[in-house]
């Protein structure tokens, strides 16, 4: 049983695992991966905050941007699937209302964006919005935002229990000001603050008081994605910010690919050899999956970006690291898995806060890397991987979209692996197990729901 509280034989009853495909050779594949959960959902709130409509176009469709969209449709927000021009079917087009609507109810699944975010769109409805989540949901970090949310005038009953359920009261506006916030356990903190902010009466002067700040590439994210609204944050130091009160632009979005999402495919080159190549790579990106050109290569990878796509070649090993992924913890998963296949040690830090993720991660991949005749050790803020031979056996995915992939990867190179709940990948990439099987064969994967459904250069030397 993880810290969370979740023990493995609770996976969904009746469903059955999966038993991952094992690579029959080096790998030569082509995978075009849906667009980012992270900018979706930040740019689904900032329209619904904007004061003309928006279209968004390659969204990503999965449980987790459904979840948003579901939410911002409880607050009277006009949302409509339009036909789009990518493989992963349809746009978004956005028309915003003000005030918010009241006297409803969001449930955020598991979605800690949906949590984060719309918490503080509440203060705009007039009458009360109820939130809450699915109950393996229930347990994520949510007290330093409630506080820091009746710092800035939102009116929050939570029964006294610091977490979800609860439900705000809305008057129709939050005042804003100064707010002071320890963010150490979710970036998700600053960010949901920082997107309400020029809704705010008085804009938002935001101090984050903690030792360390976590995923701060998810924060980048947030401020680039209110700079081109045309709402420009000042960062007068690090750790602080000041959001002006003021109009928020609609506009037209392109969303980049999911760079985490592609985290696995890429890594899957370097655990059996050959080469994956990832479309729509931008030369530019805040998501912290564009740490993985840097990440791969200190690994052992050949890593290049030529035409728009990044291209990972394996094969000749994989190397052991000692790596801070504070900025980056949603890559640790696909990270553990390499590391278990690497010619040395590795030790992985400054990665505490995913504990409060879908699971502890940190107790989960231990946990199954053991199960699995591998060696790992938890640490107070990270974790050290020796690599040994493995077997196979049941991988649990703990409702865990980044656990199920991790399984499926380390699946690729240890017959018998069978992951309990490979579904869980939904979350925000439904299409998971058919590109991954599109990969082994050698084609291009892409591939998406139907129209008007919404489904639950080198970068090192050579």
């Amino acid at each position: 049983m993880t810290a969370d509280g979740y023990s493995p034989t609770s996976a969904p009853a009746g469903r059955e695992p999966w038993r991952a495909p094992v690579a029959d050779g080096p790998l030569h594949a082509t995978v075009t991966v849906p667009g980012s959960k992270s900018l979706t959902n930040r740019e689904l709130v900032l329209a619904a905050l904007a004061e003309t409509p928006s279209r968004l176009s390659a969204p990503l469709h999965s449980d987790d941007s459904t979840r948003m969209i579901e939410a911002l449709r409880a607050l009277g927000v006009g949302i409509e699937l339009v036909p789009g021009s990518g493989p992963y079917g349809d746009d978004i087009e956005v028309t915003p209302v003000w005030p918010l609507r009241g006297d409803t109810e969001v449930d955020c699944g598991q979605a800690g964006t949906v949590m984060r975010f719309v918490a503080g769109l509440g203060g705009f409805a007039v009458g009360d919005v109820t939130m809450t989540a699915h109950e393996s949901a229930l347990h994520r970090p949510m007290g330093a935002m409630i506080a820091a949310l009746r710092d800035v005038g939102v009116d929050i009953d939570d029964g006294g229990h610091w977490a979800l359920p609860f439900i705000v009261r809305g008057h129709g506006h939050v005042r804003g000001g100064e707010v002071t916030i320890d963010a150490s356990a979710s970036s998700q903190f600053v960010s949901g603050l920082l997107l309400a902010a020029p809704r705010f009466d008085v804009g938002l002067h935001l101090v984050h008081a903690g030792d360390r700040l976590p995923s701060i590439p998810h924060i980048d994210m947030t401020v680039e994605a209110l700079s081109h609204r045309g709402v420009h944050v000042e960062r007068p130091r690090v750790g602080e910010w000041i959001a002006p009160a003021g109009p928020i632009r609609g506009k037209d979005v392109a969303i980049e690919p999911d760079l985490s999402n592609a985290a696995p495919f890429l890594a899957a080159a370097m655990v059996v050899g050959g080469s994956v190549a990832v479309t729509g790579w931008p030369a530019h990106s805040t998501q912290p999956g564009a740490m993985l050109t840097e990440i791969l290569s200190l690994m052992g990878a050949r890593v290049v970006r030529r035409g728009g796509a990044l291209t990972v070649t394996g094969g000749g090993g994989i190397q052991g690291i000692d790596l801070d992924l504070s900025a980056a913890g949603e890559l640790v998963p696909t990270i553990f898995a390499l590391a278990a296949f690497a010619d040395s040690p590795s030790t992985l830090h400054g990665i505490g806060h995913i504990r409060g993720h879908e699971t502890d991660r940190i107790a989960a991949l231990v946990a199954e890397l053991r199960a699995l005749g591998g060696d790992a050790e938890e640490l107070p803020d990270g974790i050290r991987i020796t690599p040994r031979p493995l077997r196979g056996g049941t991988w649990h995915a703990y409702h865990d979209h980044r656990m199920a992939t991790t399984g499926a990867l380390i699946g690729l190179a240890v017959p018998g692996v069978e992951v309990d709940d490979i579904g869980t990948t939904a979350k925000t990439m439904p299409e998971f197990p058919q590109l991954w099987r599109r990969m082994l064969e050698g084609g291009q994967s892409e591939g998406g729901p139907h129209r008007g459904e919404l489904p639950e250069e080198s970068m090192r030397a050579s």
